[in-house]
């Protein structure tokens, strides 16, 4: 009897992941197929779901007008970057918060992620007017430097936590050794978090990728990602839903097979340290 009862369980459960899963998919995949579509039958009431005379011409249109290389080319360099040089940073102050504690370090991490419920716009101002001034307005470094104090807070938690996994006296060995401090966090301890440096890495790259409302208002043409390009298909007089499907797809194609491809490092360091 339990055992059916289990099984029975375990079948429900799959179900409902299935369900979840296919609801949280299901806008992509409508995205998708709306870039096959014409402008037409994009708007049609009601919408054809698969039986549609399928089209190319949006990926056309969209290749035409704009320059998919470029923008990748600045998205790759600003997710990258900002994640790279959020991690130099957020290595050694992770460390120092987990192995080092002091009495103000708790509050110190709940400042930093209080940061993140502060609205954006209501720093939008000052940024815009210092960026102005020193001239990093539509270039990729002021992206990146913005994307990477964003992100910090996320980095620095997320690390922290990891990082409090890792036996202190495996360090103490090592600094009886002689190990000096940089050898200390290069060849002992970052080996050790491989799996939570990955996963931080790979978040941490999405999360700048996906970044609209930064790279929307500090950048023009030149440092412009495809947040930008994707937002180049809309105009006052209404949306090109086809066309912005279409540009929607070449922007997220990407991101989902790097997804793919790490997911299961991804889960690896997203659960390090959960069970010991």
């Amino acid at each position: 009897m339990a055992r059916k009862v289990k099984k029975s369980r375990k079948l429900f459960v799959t179900a409902l992941a299935w369900i979840i899963a296919l609801t949280l998919f299901f806008p992509v995949l409508w995205t998708v197929l709306t870039s096959f579509k014409t402008e037409a039958e994009a708007v049609a009431s009601p919408p054809s779901f698969l039986f549609f005379d399928w089209t190319l011409e949006n990926y056309a249109a969209v290749q035409e007008r704009s320059d998919y290389g470029r923008h990748f080319m600045n998205s790759v360099v600003i997710s990258v970057g900002s994640t790279m040089l959020g991690l130099i940073i957020a290595v050694p102050a992770a460390w120092a918060m987990a192995f080092v504690p002091g009495k103000r370090t708790k509050d110190v991490l709940m400042w930093m992620l209080s940061t993140k419920m502060l609205p954006p716009v209501g720093v939008l101002i000052p940024i815009y007017l210092i960026f102005r001034d020193i001239g990093l307005l539509d270039t990729r470094i002021g992206l990146v430097i913005v994307l990477m104090l964003i992100n910090l807070p996320i980095i620095v938690w997320m690390l922290y936590t990891y990082f409090k996994e890792i036996p202190g006296e495996i360090l103490e060995a090592a600094r009886m050794d002689g190990a000096s401090l940089r050898n200390e966090i290069i060849y002992v301890l970052t080996p050790m978090a491989v799996p939570g440096i990955a996963s931080t890495l790979l978040l941490n790259i999405i999360l700048a990728w996906n970044e609209a409302f930064w790279t929307l208002n500090l950048t023009a043409a030149k440092a412009a990602p495809l947040t930008a390009f994707i937002a180049s298909y809309s105009s006052p007089e209404g949306l090109f839903y086809a066309k912005l499907s279409a540009a929607s797809t070449m922007a997220i194609a990407p991101i989902m097979v790097m997804g793919w491809f790490s997911q299961k490092q991804l889960v690896r360091g997203l659960t390090f340290g959960a069970v010991k």
